[in-house]
C-alpha cells in the first residue's frame, strides 16, 4: 500500500489543523470544505484504502470513528442541530484520498451544502 497524505499527518509531516485526537482515531479539518464545518475522521493505526477493503475483523474501524465524529459533534455543540456523516467509496464517489475516512459536514441546514 502506498502511503497517503493522510499517513505523512498521522505522522505529523505535513501540517493539519487537528480538532480531535485519540489512541485509534484523528480528526482534522478538511483543506477543500464543503460546509461551514467539515472534519475528516480516520483510523490512525491502520491503512484500509477503501469500505470495499475493510475485512470484518477490521469492521470495529468503522464505528470507532462515527463515535469520534459524534464526540467531536457534541463537543462542538453541533449535535443539538444536526450533522451529517459521509464515507465515499472509489473515484465514481469522490474519493480521492485512499485511507478510508468518514467525513462530518455541519453548521448549515442541509442542501445547504453538498454531500463531499
Amino acid at each position: 500500500m502506498t502511503d497517503t497524505i493522510f499517513g505523512k499527518i498521522i505522522r505529523r509531516e505535513i501540517p493539519a489543523n487537528i480538532v480531535y485526537e485519540d489512541e485509534d482515531v484523528l480528526g482534522f479539518q478538511d483543506i477543500a470544505p464543503q460546509a461551514p464545518v467539515h472534519v475528516l475522521f480516520i483510523p490512525k493505526n491502520e491503512v484500509i484504502p477503501t469500505l470495499d477493503d475493510l475485512q470484518p475483523s477490521q469492521a470495529h474501524l468503522i464505528g470507532k470513528l462515527a463515535l469520534a465524529a459524534a464526540e467531536y459533534a457534541r463537543q462542538q455543540g453541533l449535535a443539538q442541530n444536526g450533522y451529517r456523516i459521509v464515507m465515499n467509496c472509489r473515484e465514481d464517489a469522490g474519493q480521492t484520498v485512499f485511507h478510508i475516512h468518514l467525513h462530518l459536514l455541519a453548521g448549515a441546514p442541509l442542501g445547504h451544502f453538498g454531500a463531499a
